[in-house]
């Protein structure tokens, strides 16, 4: 049987290069993204099930009634959330299920799922942000300015998540994500079952050991 994969959260400022990382995670070929559901409506080019899985208020509301989401939050009028049962068939695929949420999500999954890994991404600088949110053209100094400012109000919390991952150099930032993988798949929490074949060996090895003399 494969080996139930990590729940790993991915949070950070906007523009600290988060999307760039998880696609490199994902050609390792262990790594899988969760499809998030959302009320909004699909945009030109989205399709159910692979941008968005599109649900309609009163089915969102449902699945937070009846449990079935890891996290959820509501920004200018839609809910945005994380289903519970796609990310458990991911994890029992033996697939490390990242989640690219923000601090509020997070924090849920943190209270929901023990065993999840929480890391945050940050810039090098403050002003490499900028940079970054400059270069990609699509947005105007007065929303990069906005964006600034969520990243001061969510820079605190980043001492609640078990690891900080700068993001400079994005091999090295590669580099340091797989070797956090390594580091949780050696946490207490994830070997449970080994530890208990274990101990039920040792007690076939004393009965075994008693019976022989």
């Amino acid at each position: 049987m494969k080996r139930e994969g990590l729940l790993i959260v991915l949070s950070g400022p906007s523009g600290c290069g988060k999307g760039t990382l998880v696609g490199e995670m994902l050609k390792r070929g262990d790594c899988a993204v969760s499809v998030s559901a959302t009320t909004r409506e699909p945009r030109t080019g989205e399709a159910d099930g692979v941008s968005y899985h599109f649900l309609s208020r009163a089915e969102f509301e449902q699945y937070i009634a009846e449990d079935k989401l890891l996290e959820y939050a509501e920004y200018c009028g839609n809910y945005y959330g994380t289903l519970r049962e796609e990310v458990n068939a991911l994890r029992a695929a033996g697939k490390h299920v990242i989640l690219e949420i923000d601090v509020q999500g997070a924090l849920q999954i943190r209270e929901r799922c023990p065993g999840a890994v929480l890391i945050f991404t940050l810039p090098p600088t403050i002003a490499e942000l900028q940079r970054r949110l400059k270069k990609r053209g699509t947005e105007t100094d007065e929303i990069i300015a906005r964006r600034i400012a969520q990243a001061e109000k969510e820079l605190p919390f980043a001492q609640q998540y078990d690891y900080i991952l700068l993001n400079d150099a994005l091999e090295d930032a590669v580099k340091d994500f797989e070797s956090i993988i390594r580091a949780a798949n050696m946490r207490p929490y994830y070997s449970v079952k080994k530890i208990g074949e274990m101990i039920e060996d040792v007690k076939t090895f004393y009965v075994s050991d008693h019976c022989e003399e």
